[in-house]
């Protein structure tokens, strides 16, 4: 099996994960966890979006939690934003990159906003020229890019049109999101090995929902492909409010301790990673999606039962 030696996580669980959450943490809550986060060793975090508090009224405060992190150097925090106005929100906030995204699917984008994918990358234009005149790195998202309810699959021309778009205003920062939950590994490992030849040129990250229970073995199949970079969420949290039945993402932890058990070199502390997700459970307030919390690290099972106990154990089998 050929992997990668070193991956880049970045921790979405405070904009995708808590989205979706009926229970909203305080401002308070979300600063400490973003600097534990920090403290971690997470290199990325996405604080949260500057879109309509109507909208996404979880993600009201984004603005204050921004001025409230102790920033650590070396870590990316990043924000999601819909249009223009989110670039200046977060100039005005000290916001040093920003996310766009758009759907993969042409029959949500028509349904939706009457044009295709590839239009709407075009009119991110004005959000490309505003952010570089601010010093603000920005990034592009194309979710649904590996299925859609729509759509079923994505054709891989489609995929292309969009990465094509965005290159265009600027935009070399792309991830592929399966918001949908859709993805399966071999399906991942062709689409990154065909992106990666297609445009060497492009910074990439994966984002998967973990709805089906393949989160995991897509982010192995995008390793196998040579990507490097992926998105995950503490506890396992969040989901698509859009599709029926969407789970949520990766879960942080069981994406870590699954790279240390490979060797593969994260730069985080699992344990720490750790406390952070039974905390947000705490305050959430419901189960979670993530394996390691409800079973430990192997190696931690390992330790704790006793030499006598195993030999009980076997006796009675």
């Amino acid at each position: 099996m050929e992997l990668v030696k070193q991956i880049t996580l970045c921790e979405v669980g405070l904009r995708d994960g808590l989205q979706n959450e009926a229970t909203q943490l305080s401002t308070e809550e979300k600063i400490r966890t973003v600097d534990a986060l920090s403290a971690a060793g997470f290199p990325v975090i996405e604080v949260g979006s500057f879109v309509s508090p109507k909208a996404v009224p979880q993600m009201a405060d984004t603005d204050e939690v921004f001025r409230g992190i102790s920033r650590k150097d070396g870590v990316e925090y990043r924000a999601l934003i819909a249009n223009a106005r989110g670039v200046d929100r977060a100039i005005a906030c000290g916001c040093s990159k920003v996310k766009l995204n758009v759907s993969a699917s042409t029959a949500h984008n028509l349904a939706n906003l009457n044009c295709t994918p590839a239009e709407s990358v075009s009119r991110f234009a004005e959000c490309v020229d505003k952010a570089s005149a601010a010093g603000i790195d920005i990034s592009g998202s194309i979710s649904m890019a590996f299925g859609s309810p729509w759509d079923r699959e994505i054709p891989v021309e489609a995929v292309k049109e969009i990465v094509r778009a965005y290159l265009a205003v600027g935009i070399d920062e792309i991830s592929l999101s399966d918001a949908s939950g859709m993805a399966y590994p071999t399906q991942v490992y062709d689409l990154c090995q065909e992106m990666r030849r297609s445009f060497p040129q492009v910074t990439w990250w994966l984002h998967f929902h973990n709805t089906r229970g393949l989160g995991l073995a897509n982010i192995l199949a995008g390793m196998q492909a040579g990507f490097t970079r992926y998105d995950s969420a503490f506890a396992g949290v969040g989901g698509c409010p859009f599709v029926p039945g969407a789970a949520g993402n990766v879960s942080t932890e069981d994406l870590l301790h699954m790279c240390d058990e490979m060797g593969v070199k994260t730069g985080i502390d699992l344990d720490r990673a750790m406390e952070i997700s039974r905390s947000i459970v705490g305050i959430l307030g419901h189960p979670n999606d993530s394996y390691l919390l409800r079973a430990g690290k192997s190696n931690d099972l390992i330790r704790e039962i006793p030499t006598g106990q195993i030999k009980n154990q076997v006796t009675k089998k």
